[in-house]
C-alpha cells in the first residue's frame, strides 16, 4: 500500500475543511479528526504497539516512571516502519500544508520527544509550551500530530488532551479545549508561545486492569517561520497544576500555594526576557566587531590553557 493510501479516504477528501476549521480554532489552531487512518492498517499498530519497559520509562531523574517511551518507530515492527513511511513521505506533509495552511513543512528523522507514548494509571502531564528549535537540525518546531490508539476510553477516566492559552489564569477566564483519547482520533496544533496543552491525571477504573494510554506523537518543522513569532530558543515550559478544589476551605494552603505559583510565573517571564536580551546583543553589530577584534588574544588564551 502507497504511503499515502495509509490514510482514510475521509481524511484525504477533508483536508480543506480541516484548514479552515484549524485557523479558526480556539484557543490556538487546532483540529480533532476521527479516523485518521485506513482502519486495518489502525489495528495493526494497536497491536504491534511496544510493552511497556522499565528502560524506556525513566524519570529525568533517571529513576523508573510510569510513561514508556520508544522513539525509534521503524524498529518497533512492519506497521510503524510503514506509519513512519507515511509520515516522512511527500504525500503526507503535502496533506499537512493543505490541512493547516502551513507550506514546507519538514518531517523529524529523530523523533525527538515523540514516538509512541504510553502512560500507565495515576500519570499526568502539567500544561507545557514546548521547545521550539530541533536540537540538532536547527529548524523551527510547527506542529504537534497525536495520533490515539485506546479503542475504549471515558472522559472521566482523565487523560484527555487540553489545550489552554493561558494557565496562570482562573480557570473561568481561560476556557479549555478537551479532546478524548479514542483510537483513530488524531489531534493536531500549532507549536507556538501560546500553545499550552497537557493532560490530566489518568484514572483507569478497577474494572480495566492493564489498560494504559497509548498514543503516537510526530513533530513537524519549518527552516523559517512568520518573523512576528520568532523568539529566542528555549525548552519546554511547564505550569504548575491547578490547586484541586477540595482545597479551597483551606486558605492558609492556598495562599501559599498561589504565592510559589506567582513566583513560578515571575522566574519563567524573566528567563524569556533575558533570553531576548542576549539574543539582541548576540546579533548587535558592535558586540560581533569586539569578538572579531579579540578572536586571537581569546585563542592564544585557549591554547595556553590547553
Amino acid at each position: 500500500m502507497a504511503s499515502v493510501e495509509l490514510l482514510s479516504l475521509e481524511a484525504r477528501e477533508a483536508a480543506g475543511e480541516l484548514a479552515e476549521s484549524f485557523l479558526s480554532a480556539e484557543p490556538f489552531p487546532h483540529f480533532s479528526f476521527d479516523g485518521l487512518l485506513d482502519a486495518h492498517f489502525l489495528k495493526r499498530l494497536q497491536e504491534e504497539f511496544p510493552p511497556f519497559a522499565e528502560k524506556n520509562a525513566l524519570t529525568d531523574y533517571g529513576e523508573p516512571g510510569g510513561k514508556a517511551v520508544c522513539s525509534e518507530m521503524a524498529k518497533i515492527g512492519p506497521a510503524y516502519r510503514e506509519l513512519d513511511a507515511l509520515f516522512r513521505s511527500r504525500g503526507f506533509l503535502d496533506w499537512m500544508s493543505r490541512a493547516t495552511a502551513m507550506p514546507d513543512l519538514l518531517y523529524d528523522p529523530d523523533y525527538y520527544g515523540g514516538g509512541t507514548h504510553e502512560n500507565l494509571s495515576g500519570e499526568s502531564l502539567d500544561s507545557h509550551v514546548d521547545f521550539n528549535i530541533h536540537p540538532r537540525l536547527r529548524w523551527h518546531r510547527r506542529l504537534n500530530l497525536i495520533l490515539f490508539l485506546n479503542d475504549e476510553w471515558e472522559a472521566d477516566w482523565g487523560g484527555s488532551l487540553r489545550l489552554q492559552k493561558n494557565p496562570w489564569a482562573p480557570s473561568a477566564a481561560d476556557p479549555i479545549v478537551e479532546i478524548v483519547p479514542r483510537a483513530n482520533r488524531c489531534a493536531l496544533f500549532e507549536t507556538s508561545e501560546r500553545s499550552w496543552h497537557g493532560f490530566e491525571r489518568i484514572r483507569i477504573p478497577e474494572d480495566r486492569p492493564g489498560l494504559t494510554r497509548r498514543t503516537v506523537a510526530v513533530y513537524f518543522y519549518t527552516k523559517q517561520r512568520p518573523f512576528e513569532e520568532i523568539v529566542p530558543e528555549h525548552g519546554t515550559y511547564y505550569a504548575p497544576a491547578p490547586l484541586p478544589e477540595r482545597l479551597s476551605g483551606d486558605d492558609e494552603l492556598r495562599a501559599l500555594i498561589e504565592a510559589r505559583d506567582r513566583r513560578l510565573r515571575y522566574h519563567w517571564e524573566r528567563e524569556r526576557e533575558l533570553s531576548e536580551m542576549l539574543e539582541k546583543i548576540d546579533r548587535s553589530p558592535s558586540f560581533r566587531i569586539g569578538r572579531a577584534l579579540t578572536w586571537p588574544a581569546r585563542k592564544l588564551r585557549a591554547l595556553l590553557r590547553g
